[in-house]
């Protein structure tokens, strides 16, 4: 017997996510409406600590570095990317070039190198933090 999981953006039910990702920040309300107007999220709850956004495809907390960390992180503009996490995210977008234009504008960037996997079209991206992620296009093989 299946159990079906309650939580599921697409179907507009309360509950646990089935999966999503954790990042830490040093300016948690930045990083949100970073993601939230960049790759189309809501906010779905927020504390001083956190902020749990969601799309249908992914929910990612946004929660507040401890203190003793967040000192010693230095956010620079332009970001400098954070190349030595061992994990970074993916995300569709409708469109790679409107991708570029508004995480520009919120303060991050979309790389211009793109890669081509089957049925998409990718490119790195930094946020204003730095964290390293990648933004998909979908795109006919």
């Amino acid at each position: 017997m299946t159990t079906r999981v309650t939580g599921d953006p697409a179907d507009n039910r309360p509950g646990p996510a089935r999966a999503g990702l954790f990042v830490y920040a040093k300016d948690v309300e930045r990083l949100s409406a970073f993601y939230v107007d960049l790759l189309d999220m809501t906010r779905a709850h927020a504390t001083p600590q956190m902020t749990v956004l969601r799309s249908p495809d992914l929910q990612l907390i946004v929660h507040a570095m401890p203190p003793e960390r967040a000192v010693q992180v230095t956010v620079a503009t332009p970001p400098v990317p954070r190349d030595d996490a061992a994990i970074k995210f993916f995300h569709a977008v409708p469109s790679l070039a409107q991708a570029a234009e508004t995480a520009a504008a919120l303060g991050g960037a979309v790389w211009s190198e793109q890669y081509r996997g089957p049925g998409f079209v990718v490119c790195n991206a930094v946020d204003p933090e730095g964290n390293i992620f990648q933004v998909r296009e979908y795109a006919p093989a």
